[in-house]
């Protein structure tokens, strides 16, 4: 299964990073190749990006559903592919290291199923993780940019 984890420190106390994380509006448009997304409820939304995984390029459409909100440390969310065979899932997870900064770790897995699976995995091994690490970036960027005292 294809999966990336990063994890950065930001200058930010945990609970602000919970109040920015909480609402997915704040960080989903963070998120590389971010199209638009929908929320049907606290915990079900569609997400679609603009996917260019080698030789795929392509808008995918992926209905997140939340399995938990663990306040202040935790989201962990599947995945559904509404347009294409993917399956997965992810957390965000928020640790105090002292009052005044978080370690922030992401991750995500996500398989494709189907007659071009075992292809597109391959290529997935490689872009799960970069996507994984330039969306923890983006979060903390403007974590830390919202925070400035």
């Amino acid at each position: 299964m294809p999966s990336g984890m990063h994890q950065v420190e930001v200058g930010v106390p945990i609970n602000k990073v919970w109040n920015f994380i909480k609402d997915m509006d704040n960080w989903a448009p963070l998120i590389p190749g971010y199209i638009y997304h929908q929320k049907f409820t606290k915990r079900q939304s569609t997400w679609e990006f603009y996917s260019d995984i080698g030789i795929i390029k392509k808008k995918v459409s992926l209905m997140i559903n939340i399995k938990e909100w663990i306040e202040p440390t935790k989201v962990s969310f599947t995945l559904q592919g509404v347009n294409e065979k993917f399956s997965g899932g992810g957390y965000y997870l928020a640790e105090e290291i002292d009052k005044n900064k978080t370690r922030m770790t992401g991750f995500l897995d996500m398989t494709a199923e189907g007659p071009m699976g075992l292809m597109i995995n391959g290529v997935l091994k490689s872009y799960i993780p970069k996507i994984t690490e330039e969306m923890v970036f983006a979060i903390s960027t403007k974590l830390e940019e919202l925070n400035r005292f």
